[in-house]
């Protein structure tokens, strides 16, 4: 499912976030990587979910190279790969219930499936009594738990867990490390990224891979996995809920690759309750304005329109009368063809227009006053 082969990330000449790190990962295995703080744990899981490119080797993911994937489907990728983070990332202005389905409302589930699975993920991390919470108001390995959900949403085929017991006490890091037990046994491949090996529980089944320094010093091989059950009731039969209110079906608990089949059979569907939205959409570069897409369900849009302000643009229009007749009159005082008159006195300088002239005066001849011939005087007759 997932292969290493002869993998390194360098950052700096001295730097090494993977130093030829080559390993296989088995669907439905679950797998501890263990490690110091900076060893690499967190390196091998962005390099999965390609926000890492590595600087050689090559990653395989269902037997497809990472390196063939475009920029433009690793959105595509990523929805395979669930990630859970050490510090929550949860949005505090949301629920825990609003927080876990914010990523269906990418997928556009009808109404009625989304709520459904919301329900089922709560069920499975034992909260539901507590999705209507925000997060301030959950303790630390609630908050955790609600990350988990989220992260299942999309039914991922992995799952990726960084130090999801970063900050929890140690009680409270075992039930995180069951939970993630609980979810691997319906399928789910997990990858249990932590410094603290006693969350294995001294157990020999799980698989064990120790990093130092980016490179692989301790690998116990690959253990059975769990098989994958054909039925849901199968996979449900040896989970036990922990929640005081369980479920009234509790073959709703249903692994990633039942609930992807479930999505080939029923494509999504139309949404009915819903208007077209009238937003202003720009132009592609055929210049062909794009189909406009319909709104998501009236529970989901307080989701996407939360801190979004609403601007109102100013009209430019106006029908009065003075705002028409404002070019004209700026075209009247601002003709150049004027002459002007400039007076000077001792202490102020006045400039004043001349009075039009009309065109019959214009184009009159300047009548030429009469000569007047000169007379000379008679010359003195010179004395003898």
């Amino acid at each position: 499912m997932i292969r290493f082969q002869q993998v390194t990330k360098q950052f700096t000449p001295d730097s090494f976030g993977a130093q030829d790190v080559s390993f296989d990962i088995n669907p439905g295995e679950i797998v501890f990587i263990t490690g110091k703080s900076g060893s690499g744990k967190t390196t091998l899981g962005r390099l999965i979910t390609k926000e890492y490119t590595p600087t050689s080797g090559e990653i395989f993911f269902n037997d497809k190279p990472l390196s063939e994937i475009k920029s433009g489907k690793v959105h595509e990728h990523r929805r395979s790969v669930g990630v859970v983070f050490q510090d929550y990332r949860l949005l505090p202005e949301l629920t825990a219930r609003e927080n876990i389905a914010l990523p269906l409302s990418i997928l556009n589930l009808p109404k009625a499936e989304a709520t459904q699975r919301v329900e089922d993920l709560l069920a499975l991390v034992s909260l539901l009594d507590k999705g209507d919470l925000f997060p301030s108001q959950l303790s630390g390995g609630e908050a955790q738990r609600v990350s988990i959900a989220r992260a299942l949403a999309m039914s991922p085929q992995v799952l990726f867990a960084d130090e999801p017991t970063g900050n929890l006490d140690p009680e409270t890091s075992m039930e995180i490390a069951k939970i993630l037990e609980k979810i691997n046994e319906l399928g789910t491949t997990i990858l249990f990224a932590t410094h603290d090996e006693s969350l294995m529980g001294g157990s020999s089944k799980h698989r064990l891979i120790r990093i130092e320094n980016g490179k692989i010093v301790k690998d116990t091989g690959v253990k059975e996995t769990v098989s994958n059950a054909a039925t849901p009731a199968s996979t449900t039969s040896n989970v036990e809920i922990t929640s005081e209110t369980e479920p009234e079906d509790d073959t709703r608990l249903r692994s990633g690759e039942l609930l992807r089949s479930k999505e080939e059979k029923n494509p999504k569907k139309p949404i009915k309750d819903t208007k077209p939205l009238s937003n202003v959409v720009s132009p592609d570069k055929i210049g062909k304005l794009p189909k406009i897409t319909k709104a998501q369900p009236k529970s989901w849009r307080r989701l996407m329109s939360i801190g979004l302000p609403k601007f109102k643009l100013p009209s430019f229009k106006s029908n009065s009368k003075s705002d028409k007749e404002m070019p004209n009159k700026l075209k009247e005082e601002s003709n150049e063809d004027e002459p002007v008159v400039i007076k000077m006195s001792k202490h102020k300088v006045t400039k004043e227009k001349t009075p039009p002239r009309s065109p019959s005066t214009v184009n009159k001849k300047k009548k030429s006053k009469p000569s007047i011939p000169k007379t000379t005087k008679p010359k003195k007759a010179k004395k003898e």
